[in-house]
């Protein structure tokens, strides 16, 4: 609820934050304040052990106050105004509220202290949140694995109180352009939801170029309430609703042949609100990534199946992906980390998970099966078959590995790079390439596999190499194993946005393959995350 509006609804945010910081500032002045001093310090010193931050602070400065008295009016009114935007941030606005300062408070010493603390509160919940999200991924889903930096409150209080208020918390929520679209984004579905949304769903099986009938004044009522379509008055299926179907599906991820199938028509029919609920996650999501990105770094989006590459916020090299299964590991994580190596012409190691639950029971049926994977002890020595007797392992039993060397045939493909981390995740290439031709891709065991993984290694080689191209086909062509180090590092980030908005264009929006949105949405509900209330 907003901060001021407990006072009375009809207050404007800046009118609630001179109030408050009106009271406050008369807090420790005249007589009645002379009289206590110690019942300020006293109640800070009362603080539990979850604010020992709060009290190494206070007792830092000797309980100099950081909110009240005139003197800091202006670090109060930077706060009350933050705080009263906090709902644009999609953030749980009751876990800021200070409703308790109200026009009673400030009357002894004791309210000042206490004052002091709901503040330095409030502060330090809305600067962590902002800055690094309201949720911790991997408490949400096993699957999210990415460990998010959170700020440290000492370092926040001491931070905030040596400098320009304003400009300081301005700064936590993530300084990227794709942030500030998103909140642009979020504002205008809401001005979309207050309007009553974009009108009735779509009910049709099929609609495509020459249909005519209700299905088709619906879809055309919807486009136009989207904006994907001008002002018109057809009953039918036009060149023009052809050309806005397929700029939403192109849009929304779909195949743009300007079908209204089962897939595109779902997509229609998706509501204003499911769209904001989507805003509202990818926003969280950008809060728990490292604060710097990298100048040059790697964007797999597996929502989206597509890996780029990133330059000084420009794209300059994009490439479709297929990532993990929707099933039980071997959904792809989200992580981020640093790209250091290239493999040309790898191996491919069989993971153990792999090894015992897909090819163990094939060698049990028929020792020779898989012939194209080796047999490998702990030593790395290559086991021949007939010497083993596959049915006496167990999956937990079975001691070796198994093996397949470069070849074309190889699961890697020719290249595969490297960013050495505890789940075993890499991009590379794919002998199965008709998987790219899918609208969905998830079908790999978890890697993310590309669909030109020779130009994506040209485009890395490029800061290095003179002649990139000349430089991979002279390793690839030798047969051999052969690792490039990257003389430059290059960060990766592995991330899942159902919802992202371009420097040009409208809102992108895909779909849930493995479901994760709706349970981050879940969580943040739960933490006090609301949808606006629409007015009737």
């Amino acid at each position: 609820m907003n901060l001021f509006r407990r006072f009375h609804p009809a207050f404007p945010l800046w009118f609630g934050a001179i109030l408050l910081s009106a009271v406050l500032g008369m807090v420790g002045q005249g007589p009645v304040f002379a009289a206590e001093p110690f019942a300020y310090r006293q109640a800070i010193e009362e603080v539990g052990p979850k604010d020992r931050a709060i009290s190494a602070f206070y007792e830092a400065r000797d309980f100099a106050p950081l909110w009240t008295g005139g003197a800091n009016r202006a670090r109060r009114v930077a706060l009350a105004r933050v705080l009263d935007s906090a709902g644009a941030h999609g953030l749980p606005v009751e876990r800021y509220d200070l409703s308790d300062l109200r026009l009673g408070l400030g009357r002894t010493q004791r309210d000042r202290g206490q004052a002091e603390l709901a503040m330095s509160r409030a502060f330090l919940a809305y600067a962590r949140d902002v800055a690094s999200g309201v949720l911790s991924p991997s408490d949400v889903t096993p699957d999210m694995v990415r460990k998010v930096a959170r700020p440290d409150p000492l370092a926040l209080l001491n931070a905030f109180a040596q400098s320009d208020p304003d400009a300081f918390l301005q700064s936590l929520p993530p300084q990227l352009p794709d942030y500030q679209r998103l909140m642009a984004e979020k504002l205008r579905l809401e001005r979309v939801i207050s309007k009553g949304g974009w009108g009735p769903m779509v009910e049709a099986d099929r609609l495509e170029v020459g249909a005519t009938g209700p299905g088709v004044v619906a879809l055309r009522d919807r486009l136009m309430a989207m904006a994907y379509l001008g002002r018109s008055s057809t009953g039918q299926f036009d060149a023009a609703m052809l050309e806005a179907v397929q700029e939403f599906q192109r849009e929304h991820g779909l195949f743009d042949d300007g079908i209204v199938g089962p897939g595109t028509l779902g997509e229609i029919n998706r509501s204003a609100e499911d769209r904001l609920k989507s805003v509202v996650v990818a926003m969280e999501r950008l809060r728990w990534l490292p604060r710097d990105l990298g100048a040059r770094h790697v964007w797999v989006n597996q929502a989206d199946f597509t890996a780029k590459i990133v330059d000084n916020g420009q794209v300059t090299f994009e490439t479709r992906t297929v990532v993990g299964r929707n099933v039980d590991d071997q959904r792809s994580p989200e992580f981020s980390d640093q790209m250091e190596f290239m493999v040309i012409n790898p191996s491919w190691y069989v993971p153990r998970s792999i090894t015992v639950a897909e090819y163990l029971p094939k060698l049990q049926e028929d020792p020779t099966a898989v012939s194209y994977l080796n047999v490998i002890d702990d030593q790395g020595r290559e086991i021949p078959r007939e010497t083993l007797n596959f049915t006496e392992f167990t999956a937990k039993t079975f001691p070796y590995s198994l093996k397949q060397g470069p070849s074309d045939a190889n699961a890697l493909g020719l290249v595969k790079f490297m960013f050495p981390n505890p789940w075993n995740i890499y991009l590379h290439d794919t002998p199965q390439k008709s998987f790219f031709a899918r609208e969905t891709r998830a079908f790999s065991h978890g890697c993310i596999r590309l669909a030109e993984p020779f130009e994506f290694a040209y485009a890395l080689l490029a800061r290095q190499e003179s002649d990139p191209v000349a430089a991979f086909a002279k390793v690839l062509n030798a047969g051999a194993e052969a690792t490039v180090m990257l003389q430059q590092p290059v960060p990766v980030h592995l991330v899942y946005a159902t919802a992202f908005v371009p420097a040009k264009g409208r809102a992108n929006f895909r779909r849930d393959v493995y479901g994760r949105d709706a349970l981050i949405w879940q969580a943040l509900q739960s933490a006090g995350v609301e949808l606006p209330v629409v007015q009737s």
